[in-house]
């Protein structure tokens, strides 16, 4: 952060307002192209149901961009959920309505109006409608486990293992081995488990916008009715193999549960953060004025109050009065009021140590209260609280899209048309050319397929007469009818063991594990684009005070530039004009007036610019003059008329280059005195840098502080001068940012104040400190929850790892349909007779989309 520019950390923002709203205005100086305005968007969040695979998400996208007012929308296939952009005049339920009328039922999250009571229930009604349906997937399991069971008995008699060996008799199981048995088993299939699937399917097909369940079910129904035609009439010459439809929905039944399944792992972490909102609060009555904060909890702390009230967390209100007991969480978050002690932040931070807190200290909702009973002013409720703001962060970043899920996006939405232009061709390349061309292959095919056609012909040819030209006319008489089979069952393997799924799952499932881990680890990350572009960073720009300092400064220099006002005078002057603002700063100098137990002066007309200083007017309670005052940096001084003479320079230069900032006091246009803050380096920052370095980052300081103790700050990391740049402005760090991505340069940018937040809107990645303002962090990609330039590591190191894990199963996609697809056509029968027969084309589509889900969820094994 730059010099006395920051206003109040969230926590003091209902005391800050006017600091708050000046350097909006300032930020709202810096060109439109930098900072979006959207103010006049509207964000719609819907759970939408009944999407299959990535045809499904493309053909939501364009349903959305087509209803009138819609700026525009994203849909995640694993999450379920498409976010819109609107205008404000657009009428969500219309939305919904018409997703609805296009197949795929919707409906309106109702946290969307961010009030407090309704985000909670809502998130707490989606939490508990996952996890029943968790429940409900177990007796879907069991049913296609047992339909897969009796299907694969019935297939195993036409594999050539089973004949004329010792398994024959094993095998044959009165009535579940009859053809009559598979026959009823497959009618009973297609019209109970599976006709969600197949009524999907069609509807598909009548919208014109084909998906997984299309393939499934023309690949299911073109089994069943060859089936059942070669059963009806059997002079075809055909094989039944009501096993195969069977079989196929079974395996997609069985893999679309297992897929459910990683996925409900795979939000693990939301649903985490989820559970930690407490449904309980413990209203109490505020503690007397002259309350004390113990030292220690006293026994009678420990113990519930006679006055207290347990109502719905939901229910509480800003400002009210709450009591925690050791062992509760935290439902609000709030101010300690009374009492003392240590709280786990650990689900929050990703910071395991517990944090020491008392009277003056700020609590965040759902942490666990460990040791002490304290009492606490409710500050934010809802989806306002820290937990209730990174619930949104994780589900909005779960919800935006990797740039790389782009070429595979475009790919699936022709993708199911693509399939069945490919099934056609192979139906007439086989019926036409294949078959008459490599006879004996075509019958091989019928081998690798169902072995018992090749007997059906033996039998067929055995009734006739032996001699060479009837076996001839044989031959050519069952030629036309065991084409259309052979053709008939590869086109059907084509048509299923696509797989548009595994494209569609790639991105989002790595997103939702990445994301949900660093929400685990104190990150928060604002999307899958973010995640993206952060390995591709090459350049980290860090602000100084408060970044790479602590943030605490202390008071070290009171120095007095005119006899008519004393040390003490001159911090207790600073001190009345820094009541406006919670810069670090300002903070320091604040507590050292209050060590010295000088009286409060009054102030009023504060004005604050950002990146240079603040201004106020001083009341004399003796003659009531009116003195208008000014802290800030040298140039803050000139812009108020206060002459800087080259003695006083020299002495800020000689306090700045030994590492301390140095901030000017001016009244009435003269300059009346200099007081030197320092702030210590924090504990990880060289490491950090190093660690940065040490992965070919180039690393630079941009401060609005003043060069010689930005210069000394460098000269502790170890960083050249030309990588270091003090007395910067807030569009100074802008043009900065800009002119190093006109280099060529990918740019990050890690601050905390609000002078910071053009530059990380600028920046390719924004990173900032979960104590910075609350403007910076709504600036942010990434909010570091744990406060810690290490996490700056951590984020780039889950950033790398969660897109090599994007990549690996955007290549299992897409080798597994290039190989498969041409392995069901029949591609390798000729060279090497091979081929699939749809029921375990079936399997190895089903695998495929599980496949790539678990391969996400690995993600975890390296976090």
């Amino acid at each position: 952060m730059s010099q006395l520019a920051t206003p109040s950390q969230p926590t003091q923002k209902l005391s800050q307002e006017t600091t708050l709203a000046t350097a909006k205005e300032q930020i709202e100086q810096i060109p439109t192209d930098t900072l979006a305005d959207k103010r006049s968007i509207n964000t719609i969040v819907l759970d939408v149901e009944g999407m299959m695979c990535a045809g499904c998400v493309s053909s939501v996208e364009k349903k959305l961009a087509q209803c009138e007012g819609v700026v525009s929308a994203t849909v995640n296939l694993v999450t379920e959920v498409a976010a819109v952009d609107c205008l404000p005049s657009v009428d969500p339920q219309r939305i919904a309505q018409a997703l609805g009328e296009s197949g795929y039922p919707s409906h309106i999250r109702e946290n969307n109006s961010r009030s407090g009571d309704r985000g909670f229930q809502a998130e707490t009604e989606w939490l508990q409608r996952k996890d029943a349906e968790q429940k409900n997937q177990t007796t879907q399991l069991a049913i296609a486990a047992t339909l897969l069971f009796l299907s694969t008995l019935g297939h195993l008699q036409h594999l050539s293992f089973a004949e004329n060996s010792r398994f024959t008799a094993w095998l044959d199981i009165p009535v579940i081995s009859t053809l009559w048995f598979h026959g009823v088993l497959a009618t009973l299939t297609l019209i109970f488990p599976a006709r969600k699937i197949l009524i999907e399917g069609f509807q598909g097909i009548r919208r014109r916008s084909p998906n997984m369940n299309t393939l499934v079910s023309l690949g299911a129904l073109s089994a069943y009715t060859t089936s059942l035609a070669a059963l009806v009439f059997p002079s075809l010459g055909w094989e039944c193999f009501f096993d195969e439809p069977v079989m196929l929905l079974s395996f997609i039944l069985i893999g679309r549960t297992l897929e459910q399944r990683a996925r409900f792992q795979a939000a693990r972490s939301l649903r985490s953060l989820i559970a930690l909102q407490p449904t309980l609060a413990r209203l109490t009555a505020a503690p007397a004025k002259d309350d004390s904060s113990p030292t220690d909890s006293s026994p009678t702390d420990s113990s519930e109050s006679q006055t207290d009230v347990k109502i719905p967390a939901s229910q509480v209100q800003i400002g009210e009065w709450l009591r925690v007991l050791p062992g509760e969480k935290v439902p609000v978050d709030g101010t300690i009021a009374s009492g003392k002690t240590t709280l786990d932040e650990s689900m929050i931070t990703g910071e395991s140590i517990p944090v020491a807190k008392g009277a003056g200290d700020e609590v965040i909702a759902g942490t666990l209260n460990q040791s002490g009973a304290i009492t606490l002013q409710v500050s934010r409720t809802g989806t306002n609280t820290t937990l209730g703001q990174m619930i949104q962060l994780v589900e909005t970043a779960q919800t935006r899209k990797a740039p790389i899920q782009g070429f595979a996006d475009l790919i699936s939405g022709y993708f199911t048309y693509g399939v069945l232009a490919c099934a056609v061709l192979t139906f007439c390349f086989w019926y036409f050319v294949g078959a008459p061309l490599w006879p004996d292959v075509a019958t091989s095919a019928m081998g690798h397929l169902h072995h018992a056609a090749g007997h059906h012909v033996a039998a067929q040819m055995a009734e006739h007469s032996v001699t060479a030209a009837t076996s001839q006319a044989v031959t050519a008489e069952l030629s036309g009818s065991l084409r259309l089979l052979v053709s008939l069952k590869l086109a059907i393997a084509v048509i299923v063991v696509a797989c548009p799924c595994a494209l569609g799952l790639a991105t989002p499932t790595a997103i939702l594990v990445g994301s949900g881990l660093g929400a685990e680890q104190g990150l928060l990350i604002r999307g899958g684009d973010i995640l993206e572009a952060t390995h591709g960073l090459d350049t980290l720009v860090f602000d100084k005070t408060g970044t790479l300092t602590t943030g605490k400064p202390q008071v070290t220099d009171c120095l007095p530039l005119t006899d008519s006002i004393s040390a003490e005078q001159l911090l207790q002057t600073a001190a009345a004009v820094e009541q406006g603002t919670q810069h670090p700063l300002a903070i320091a100098i604040q507590q050292a007036a209050e060590e010295k137990a000088l009286p409060r002066l009054n102030a009023h007309q504060f004005h604050t610019e950002a990146g240079s200083g603040i201004s106020a007017t001083l009341t004399r309670e003796t003659t009531l003059q009116s003195i208008p005052t000014y802290l800030g940096n040298e140039a803050w001084m000139t812009q108020n008329g206060c002459t800087v003479d080259s003695e006083t320079a020299s002495t800020a230069n000689t306090l700045a280059s030994s590492g301390k900032t140095v901030v000017f006091v001016g009244q009435n246009k003269r300059l009346v005195g200099l007081i030197g803050v320092s702030d210590t380096l924090r504990p990880e920052a060289v490491e950090t840098i190093k660690a940065l370095q040490a992965q070919g980052m180039q690393v630079q300081i941009l401060s609005g502080d003043r060069a010689e103790a930005v210069g000394a700050i460098a000269q502790q990391l170890q960083l050249p001068p030309e990588q270091t740049q003090g007395e910067i402005s807030p569009e100074g760090k802008l043009n900065a940012i800009a002119q190093l991505q006109k280099a060529g340069h990918r740019v990050g940018l890690v601050g905390d104040g609000i002078n910071d937040a053009p530059a990380l809107s600028q920046a390719d990645i924004g990173i900032a400190l979960g104590s910075g303002t609350e403007v910076a962090m709504e600036t942010a990609d990434i909010v570091l929850m744990g406060n810690s330039l290490t996490d700056v590591l951590a984020a780039i190191r889950l950033s790398q790892n969660t897109f090599n894990k994007i990549r690996q199963n955007l290549a299992w996609a897409f080798t597994y349909n290039l190989i498969c697809i041409p392995l069901a056509a029949g591609a390798f029968l000729p060279a090497f007779g091979i081929s699939l027969n749809p029921g375990f084309a079936g399997g190895l589509m089903a695998l495929s989309s599980v496949t790539v889900v678990i391969n996400s969820l690995l993600l975890r094994l390296r976090a």
